[in-house]
């Protein structure tokens, strides 16, 4: 199996022990929802529909004494609006199975809304439940919140430090002299095209174009497309795949563009946890992860073109308001720019 598919089964096996601990109408709707939803969507739905029917055991008099899988349909008939509102001030604090206290911000439960709406909707449509209480629900107002990126002098303070590692601690200085080339190409790849971290972690050496200097990446969803990089990221690749192709990797994982000390394929938390190494010894009042650096390309990208379009195809973004919502107040700027560019009288 390659990388995503790999990726593909674990979700669904994931998928289905979640569904065996559900109410059994869930596995119906599980079936009906798969054409047009991807893995990871619905393994989310099902760990938050899992809290929403937890919420209900808690709460309704009817199923005092029951069994998640014991709920039936008919009690979901009964759920009003109120009881909805009521479940989204219960996400501010709850306790998970583990009797650990759990807390959701606007994003947290305006997710898990949209997973019940969309099982309230599934039933109505298909008549098996009379009404729809979740399409009275409000979405909780998510706040904007400023961009967090690196601004040009970061990102060179944060290459060099990949490069010299001379702010790191004596023992992560120790992998840093095994891994330096691998973690310089890694970064400036990140930085240089604007991909997402799991994009990267599924990379095979194959992917790599250098004809053409272009990468295959398979995208949410499963599409796949090209995305082409210049000559700082060239150059990256290069010097290690020159590294690369001198190790043996472990069974299953000879293909992997980038691999762990172990020889197997790197993960998403180690890049994580390789972004943080390296950024917090000199980007000190910013948290950055990869997926900041993958802001850090897109502002990059949209101030050099003006292009939300082109911004949107080259991150991959399937609708282009997603992308007008991120890049808002860059947009926004660009206006302010362009009212002053425009004289009504020659000044004295």
């Amino acid at each position: 199996m390659t990388y995503h598919e790999e990726e593909k089964k674990e979700l669904v096996i994931k998928l289905r022990n979640q569904i065996r601990q559900l109410p059994a109408f869930c596995y119906e709707y599980f079936r009906g929802i798969e054409p047009t939803t991807a893995e990871r969507t619905r393994l989310g739905y099902a760990y938050d529909l899992k809290i929403f029917f937890q919420f209900l055991l808690e709460t309704l008099p009817s199923l005092e004494g029951k069994q998640m899988n014991e709920i039936q349909i008919e009690d979901l008939a009964t759920v009003t609006p109120m009881q909805l509102e009521m479940f989204l001030d219960y996400l501010t604090y709850y306790n998970n199975d583990a009797g650990d206290e759990m807390q959701n911000g606007e994003k947290g439960k305006a997710r898990k809304l949209a997973a019940v709406r969309s099982l309230f909707k599934y039933f109505y449509r298909h008549q098996k439940l009379p009404s729809n209480p979740a399409s009275l629900i409000s979405t909780p107002k998510i706040h904007d919140k400023s961009i967090i990126k690196l601004d040009v002098d970061e990102i060179a303070r944060l290459l060099d430090q990949v490069e010299s590692g001379d702010k790191l601690t004596k023992k992560q200085q120790v992998y840093h002299k095994a891994n330096k080339t691998r973690d310089l190409a890694l970064m400036t790849l990140l930085l240089g095209t604007g991909i997402r971290v799991s994009e990267c972690v599924g990379l095979d050496i194959q992917d790599v174009d250098f004809n053409h200097n272009g990468i295959k990446v398979v995208r949410k969803g499963g599409n796949e497309a090209i995305v082409y990089f210049g000559s700082e990221v060239r150059e990256a690749l290069q010097a290690y795949l020159k590294e690369r192709v001198q190790i043996i990797a472990q069974t299953g994982h000879e293909n992997a563009l980038f691999l762990s000390m172990q020889k197997r394929r790197l993960t998403v938390r180690s890049v994580e946890n390789l972004v943080k190494k390296y950024a917090q010894s000199v980007i000190t009042l910013k948290h950055i992860s990869p997926h900041k650096l993958r802001s850090s390309y897109g502002t990059a990208l949209y101030n050099e073109t003006g292009d939300i379009y082109l911004v949107a195809d080259v991150l991959g973004h399937k609708d282009v308001n997603t992308t007008r919502k991120h890049y808002a107040q860059l947009e926004d700027a660009r206006r302010r720019d362009a009212a002053k560019a425009v004289h009504l009288r020659k000044e004295d």
